[in-house]
């Protein structure tokens, strides 16, 4: 007997710490599907976006208080602010009018209109506009939402334009049998300007008067074939069957079409100058411009491989062709975000933004020769936009970051002369600053936080950046009771043993520093920006959140390769996208665990999407040492499957051996770690075969993964339920404990309740 009841205490022992962990895993998964919910509205006077009103010196805000939501109207000449709505009484209107309760948080679209006399929103449908301040029922009207936004590559039609008239309505241009044609409108009398369009080689229905109807310009367009990618959606809505369907989308070394600017005369009948030999290989040609006076016109030629891009000037009078601008570079010219151009006084000066050396500045070029004038902003510093240029008093308004001391990504407004003169600093106070300026630019309105630090929003003098109004300070105290913790700044040196790498991480609401977590990084580390939240957030989505209250340190980190500091930490980047910083990422890993003994990476994680995607899996690919386990959501796996201008801008044209060396396809065989891949069956923005192939790669590896594919989906997360499978994967992969289970009999667990393409 004895020996039985030791055997029972002993198993109990053995069995005891397991349904601990069970019941801990259970208990933490209940707090990640809770947590949302308990940052909901929990921020006080935060950052708002500012309605400036046309008088150019009033605007109104709404903003959450203690006593619920407030609208303010602000008279920025006057210093003061007043109430405009009380909501409470218009809720109790609209109620009325509705027949049901309405709370605030079921009208959508809320706005006030220009006079402050009225209110609108939308409500179940329909659209409601109240007067103010007696909240009279005006109106109600259908609403019908505005299109949604579809990404496409689909090439512009060259051959359907219709014709066009000639400013001075004497005249009309037009494409017959591939030429170009005019017709005198005064006799009808039609004549041919070119004869050299054919079935190859054809002029497009794009046409361009000059400001004097003297001269006209025509594309001469050397068409190429269309690319498409097609899908079979397996479950659709509305019948049975998969709908087959097919998209234009262009991918690296497709066949582009060439467009070839030139310039006829209409006085003597016949073309003054073509381009046609001046600008081979082209990627794009953009921005075409006639000058006011009509003696030229511009535009601006980006060379395939974008190591060259010129502003090129065609001459109307003499028909001769020069560069005015000339942008080249070894590695890449990153035209897709940061390219600026503004032309002054028809053009006698251009403000051109350049990273010529070595970070991006501003700089004034002399439009009729070329030449620099002088370099408007300089430093180790980099502009991030123009905002307002004022040819008047020869001053530019701009964004841009790195240039006050502390982290480099944070962004700052200043003004500077167009002769770089006077320098200012337009809004003072540590943070990542967002503004909003009047229409005249006398005012604007900033508001300015960190990830840490909760925001401060302030009205100032646009012209000296001098505060003049406090108007909102952010109360953070009701999300620090639901037990919030702030993220963590860190950051240490990357690679060089010289640069400092920026990243934040975030820890439980339950974070007890004596114990240990895991790491997760979450990636994205696509070259046309930075990517680590800089502003204030009660709430990070993507998982980010949902793993952190499981257990996990969630860690965001900016390497080498991405965007918004000097030219050189950028070109890490060129025909390498595997690097993906992550020599930089590890060091910063080792280093923050090396300070915060609560870090363990002995098993690190990563996740990402798109080109996160790409990366989460190059991380077990390429550094298997590191990095465990990754989940990828729709991953551009390999970078000659993707869209053209994304992957070629990085990875150069022609096609060579980089891009099979950055392949996550022809890498597979690498894989020792865990491996998740998701891909929506209808994803547009990234092929889908792209996550295939990869799984085509692996299987012939005789490697294990995991594939979740969501039908009918596109470019997403998968919703709750990706979130679920996401956080599933590495409680059970990095934790080693066995995920809450969803198929019960009981169900008495949490439904879906939002369709898995809203993206968290």
């Amino acid at each position: 007997m004895y020996q039985k009841n030791t055997l029972i205490i002993t198993l109990l022992f053995l069995v005891l710490p397991l349904c601990v962990k069970a019941q801990d895993i259970k208990d933490r998964y209940a707090k990640y599907e809770a947590f949302k919910s308990l940052t909901k509205d929990k921020v006080l006077h935060g950052s708002f976006h500012t309605h400036w009103l046309k008088d150019g010196h009033s605007f109104w805000y709404h903003v959450l208080t203690q006593e619920g939501v407030k609208y303010y109207l602000v008279d920025a000449s006057k210093l003061k602010k007043k109430e405009i709505i009380d909501v409470n009484a218009l809720l109790e209107k609209v109620s009325a009018e509705y027949g049901n309760e309405v709370s605030y948080n079921d009208l959508e679209r809320f706005s006030v209109s220009d006079n402050i006399k009225s209110c609108e929103f939308v409500l179940d449908g329909y659209k409601y506009q109240y007067s103010l301040p007696s909240y009279k029922f005006i109106k109600k009207e259908k609403y019908t939402k505005p299109a949604p936004y579809n990404w496409t590559m689909d090439q512009m039609d060259q051959t359907n334009n219709p014709p066009v008239k000639s400013p001075d309505g004497k005249w009309l241009a037009y494409i017959k049998n591939y030429n170009l044609y005019i017709k005198d409108l005064s006799n009808e009398t039609e004549v041919a300007l070119s004869y050299n369009g054919g079935l190859g080689l054809y002029y497009s229905t794009y046409l361009q008067w000059s400001p004097d109807s003297k001269k006209i310009m025509a594309y001469l367009v050397q068409p190429a074939e269309k690319h498409f990618v097609n899908y079979i959606e397996s479950s659709p809505t509305m019948q049975k069957q998969p709908v087959y369907s097919s998209i234009q989308y262009y991918k690296p070394g497709d066949a582009l079409p060439q467009f070839y600017p030139c310039i006829f005369s209409v006085d003597d009948k016949k073309m003054i100058s073509s381009s046609k030999d001046i600008i081979p290989n082209q990627y794009s040609i953009e921005n075409i411009r006639w000058r006011k006076s009509s003696e030229s016109l511009t535009f601006e030629y980006n060379k395939r491989g974008h190591q060259v891009y010129q502003v090129i000037e065609m001459n109307a009078e003499t028909g001769k062709n020069s560069v005015l601008i000339n942008e080249t570079s070894p590695t890449f010219i990153d035209y897709s975000s940061k390219r600026y151009r503004f032309d002054i006084n028809d053009g006698e000066e251009i403000i051109w933004a350049s990273e010529r050396d070595g970070w991006n500045h501003l700089y004034l070029f002399d439009g009729k020769t070329g030449s620099v004038k002088n370099q408007i902003t300089q430093g180790d510093w980099v502009v991030r936009n123009v905002v307002k240029v004022n040819p008047k008093n020869r001053t530019i308004i701009f964004s841009a970051s790195g240039k006050e001391a502390g982290d480099p990504y944070l962004i700052h407004y200043y003004s500077v002369g167009f002769d770089g003169s006077n320098l200012k600093l337009l809004t003072e106070g540590e943070g990542n600053h967002r503004v909003s300026f009047s229409a005249e630019y006398k005012y604007l309105v900033d508001s300015w936080s960190k990830v840490d630090t909760p925001p401060v929003t302030v009205l100032r003098d646009a012209q000296t950046g001098k505060q003049i109004m406090t108007l909102e300070e952010a109360d953070i105290t009701p999300l620090l009771a639901n037990g919030w913790k702030k993220p963590q700044i860190f950051s240490a040196k990357g690679r060089d043993g010289k640069t400092d790498i920026w990243g934040i991480f975030l820890t439980p609401s339950d974070f007890d520093p004596s114990k240990k977590y895991p790491v997760i990084e979450y990636i994205y580390a696509g070259p046309h920006s930075s990517h680590v939240p800089k502003d204030f957030s009660a709430y990070y989505n993507r998982c980010r959140q949902s793993l952190a209250e499981l257990g996990f340190i969630v860690v965001m980190i900016d390497g080498m390769g991405t965007s918004n500091r000097s030219k050189a930490f950028h070109d890490v980047c060129w025909k390498n996208l595997k690097d993906a910083g992550f020599p930089d990422r590890i060091l910063w890993m080792k280093a923050a665990a090396e300070k915060y003994p609560f870090m363990d990476i002995s098993d690190v994680g990563i996740y990402g999407k798109s080109a996160g995607g790409q990366n989460s899996t190059g991380a077990v690919l390429f550094h298997p040492e590191f990095y465990k386990s990754a989940a990828s959501i729709c991953g551009c796996h390999d970078n000659r499957m993707d869209k053209i201008w994304w992957n070629e801008q990085w990875m150069g044209w022609p096609i060579g051996p980089e891009y099979a060396e950055s392949s996550n396809v022809d890498n597979a065989f690498r894989l020792q770690g865990d491996l998740f891949l998701v891909v929506g069956e209808m994803d547009q923005n990234v092929d889908p075969t792209s996550t295939y192939q990869v799984v085509d790669a692996l299987i012939k590896a005789n490697k294990d993964f995991d594939l979740l594919t969501l039908p009918g989906k596109g470019h997403e997360w998968g919703g709750e339920y990706g979130e679920r499978r996401i956080c599933n994967f590495f409680v059970e992969k990095i934790m080693k404990q066995t995920p809450v289970k969803m198929n019960t009999e009981s169900l008495d667990h949490s439904l879906i309740q939002t369709d898995i393409d809203i993206d968290k």
